[in-house]
């Protein structure tokens, strides 16, 4: 028998890469048609609703002991309060990265979005068949949005080579990060959970998808379903 043998092997990050763990905020409060949210820079800032602080709490007994470098969040109070119990175990403030808030919504911000999903509205119907955001009016175009999340992680991967980073952010900056990363179609990552955990390896121009969508830590095993965007 030949003593010579080729093991599979295990992944191993490139050097001076950044491993890069995107988590989408908490569930966020119910939208009203009578009480639509609050606006930061013209976007909707809804707080965590009951179920999202339960999130933020599962979220930093998961990572608490990952050996984290950094913690993230955007300039919406949702990441903010999700990333909140994990930095008091931690003991570290989160910076914030604005360049990685949610996609702008134009004149479908504050809470209107859901319902017009909801409602089956042509324009959200369109939204969804051709995986744009501007069809809404007034709304980010994809290519601007991509941009903008593209330079945002590469500042992150500049700053923390060689190191393990969480940034707390929203369901449509995960879905344009892994599109780029994968090549896919522009909403193909669209509709990760509240809570859940997705992973890249950013590694100059070479982004590598790890894990999306883990949601190991939330419970509900493979029966957990995706939340509405924002």
């Amino acid at each position: 028998m030949s003593a010579v043998e080729y093991r599979q092997h295990r992944f191993s990050a490139p050097p001076g890469s950044t491993e890069v763990l995107l988590i989408r905020h908490g569930e966020s409060a119910p939208a009203r048609p009578d009480r639509p949210f609050s606006l930061v820079d013209g976007q909707g800032d809804p707080e965590l609703a009951p179920t999202g602080v339960a999130h933020a709490r599962a979220v930093a007994d998961r990572l608490a002991g990952e050996g984290l470098d950094a913690l993230y969040v955007t300039t919406l109070r949702r990441t903010a309060e999700t990333a909140a119990p994990l930095a008091a175990r931690l003991g570290v403030e989160p910076r914030v990265e604005a360049g990685l808030r949610e996609v702008h919504l134009g004149s479908w911000e504050g809470g209107l979005l859901r319902r017009k999903t909801a409602e089956g509205d042509p324009v959200a119907v369109r939204l969804r068949a051709e995986q744009r955001w501007d069809v809404i009016p007034g709304a980010e175009t994809n290519e601007a949005f991509d941009a903008r999340v593209a330079a945002a992680l590469d500042r992150l991967h500049e700053d923390h080579p060689d190191q393990r980073i969480a940034v707390f952010t929203h369901g449509g900056v995960i879905a344009a990060a892994l599109a780029r990363a994968t090549g896919s179609r522009p909403f193909a990552f669209l509709g990760s959970d509240n809570g859940s955990l997705s992973q890249l390896v950013l590694a100059g121009p070479q982004w590598i998808l790890r894990r999306f969508n883990d949601t190991t830590h939330l419970g509900g095993g493979l029966s957990q379903a995706p939340q509405g965007l924002t």
